[in-house]
Order: structure tokens, then sequence, then C-alpha cells
């Protein structure tokens, strides 16, 4: 097959995908103290963007900032296109937000509470039954439907204000702490219904400080510390840029506790002695023993042939080797290793 080069380079090249969401240098003062500090950061369209950091670190300031609920001092936010300082009313057209503490209205039954928040949004009388009876459905509350709302669980709750979040049919949803207070089942329904949106379409914003939850859910995870941003990206790549090595665990059998000249069990010691300076070891790592779980753990940065002999080695030597893992750090390590840090790490 030939190629007609004149079409091809005279043809308009492929418009580059921008993201959904972009956040430009946003700072946010209260007097003197900074709640945020040049904060940059995007979100791709169809992500579930994990909001990462300790009580304090500015998450709760800038989602109120996305959702036009604060004014920036200084920076840009950018939803759909659209700026949150100059074009709210179209932001709010494209948003749906949840704020970790929200009101209902608890003398209201489900279905008027969402019926009062879908005629706020204007949605039109033939469409507003369908759409509240497809929500519903959606967030498994059909069969409470005529139940009064203070008479919910707090999980039926939360999502109960995930459907009024949903009214409007918004491109990006905006989760300040979405599990918060829920129990592990709650949260497990919780977790599943996020999925189940962003199928549908939906760019998905969590705050939250639950972090295996969010390693579980998260396409991207963003990182913040005392109102700056310091890291962010998918979360594999994350991980991987801020992993450092991992551990080689090797646990041997409780059985027969001969001890060495120090008290060490004697097959423990033998084994930490055989680690030393083995291919595939971080340089000067030294092997770390839990007498009591007759376990070793030590830095690897090798191969896995390296790792096979190291294998081979312990067991060459008759030793009782009844695990032996490489772990590898997990997003809960990372977040521990980046807000250690004192200075933003880009």
């Amino acid at each position: 097959m030939t190629l007609d080069l004149q079409a091809l380079l005279m043809s308009d090249p492929e418009p580059a995908l921008l993201p959904l969401i972009e956040v430009r240098d946003l700072t946010k003062r209260y007097g003197r103290y900074k709640a945020v500090d040049r904060v940059s950061f995007t979100v791709s369209q169809g992500a579930i963007f994990g909001f990462v950091g300790p009580n304090g670190a500015g998450k709760t300031t800038t989602l109120k900032i996305m959702a036009t609920l604060l004014d920036p001092t200084e920076g840009q936010v950018l939803l759909g296109g659209y700026d949150v300082g100059r074009q709210a009313a179209q932001v709010r057209n494209v948003i749906g937000y949840m704020p970790d503490f929200f009101g209902v209205y608890d003398d209201l039954t489900v279905l008027e509470y969402l019926d009062f928040y879908a005629r706020a949004q204007g949605v039109p009388g033939k469409r507003r039954l369908s759409l509240l009876a497809d929500l519903l459905q959606l967030v498994d509350l059909t069969y409470k439907r005529d139940a009064y709302v203070e008479t919910l669980s707090r999980g039926m709750k939360q999502r109960l204000c995930l459907a009024r979040c949903l009214v409007n049919d918004p491109r990006i949803l905006i989760l300040d702490e979405p599990a918060s207070g829920l129990d592990p089942r709650a949260r497990l329904e919780m977790r599943e219904l996020l999925k189940e949106l962003q199928r549908m379409g939906k760019t998905i914003i969590i705050s939250s400080h639950i972090l295996p939850e969010l390693a579980e859910l998260c396409t991207e995870i963003g990182i913040v510390d005392r109102g700056h941003f310091l890291a962010g990206g998918p979360v594999a790549e994350v991980v991987r840029r801020y992993s450092q090595h991992a551990r080689l665990e090797i646990q041997l059998s409780t059985e027969g506790k001969s001890l060495d000249e120090v008290g060490l069990p004697l097959q423990l010691a033998q084994a930490a002695t055989l680690l030393k300076d083995q291919p595939g070891l971080t340089a000067g790592a030294e092997p770390q023993v839990e007498v009591h779980r007759a376990l070793l753990s030590v830095e690897f940065a090798g191969s896995q042939e390296q790792l096979r002999r190291i294998l081979v080695k312990l067991l060459q030597a008759g030793l009782p080797v009844i695990r032996f893992s490489l772990e590898q750090p997990d997003l809960e390590d990372i977040f521990m290793r980046i807000t250690n840090q004192t200075q933003p790490l880009g």
C-alpha cells in the first residue's frame, strides 16, 4: 500500500487531548497564613484522582475553590475548560460537589429530597421522574424512596448525597472524604459505586487519607502536605518514581532454638551471615532480624536470577526457609516517604 505523502503533509494533525482539570499555581491566603501554596496539577478525563494528604494539608480548601465556593488568592483553576474565577456559572454546570460535612433535610423523604435539588437545577418535569428513579437505582436506594432522610444510616445518607450531586449529570465529581465515618461494608459499597460512575464516563476527584482504599480505586494521585503539592501522576508511575528498593523477607521455622554467643537463634544468625554481600542486595544494607518471628528482612534491588541464587544458597545451607518473599513498596510507604520531606518534590 502506498501513501499519498502530499495529502499526509497537508492534513491537520490530531488535536492533543487536554486535561479535563487544570490547577495552575493555585494559592489561597488567610492573612499571612497560606492554606494552599502554588499548587499545580492536572487530571485526565475519565480518571479517578486521589487527592491525598494529612489533616490541614490544604485538600478541602483546594476542593472548595474548584467547587466555586472560595475565591483563589492567586493562580488559575480550569474545569472542563471553564475558569472557576471568571466562569463560575459554567463551572457549576459541569461539576457535582459533595463536601465532607453536608446537611440533609430530615423532614423530607428520600424522593422529595432529590426532587427538590432536581427542581433547583432546572430539570424539566417530564424528565425529572425518570431521572430520580434512575439515580435511586444507581445508589441502591429505590427501596428507601419513601423513607424520611432522618431514618437513613450514615452510609445511606452518603449515597443519597452522591445521588444529589448527579442530578445535573456533571462531567466532574468533586468528593471530599466520601468514605468518612462509614463502616467497612459501606466503604466497599461506596467504592463500587464510584467505579461504576467512572465506567459511565465521570471524572472523579476524591480527597482522603485512607490510603489502602485509594490504591485500589484511583488511577491518578496527588499528594499534598502543608499547602504544597509534593507529587502526582498515575498511581503506578508515582509508586515507581519514589520507590527506592523492595524488601526481601525470609522467615525460618521456629523449631529448634539453639542460640549463638549473643543469644540470637543459631539458624537466624547463619542466615544473616549468608545474606551479607550477596549480589542484588542494596550496598551496605544490613539484614534486620525479628527474633520472635524468626524473620530476616533486607533491602533488595537485584534481578530475579539473583533472587533465585539467594534462595538456593539458603536451602543448600540446610536452613528451614518457610517464607521467601519480595515485598514491594505500596502507596502508604510512598506517602510516608514523600510527606517526610521538608520541601516539595516537584
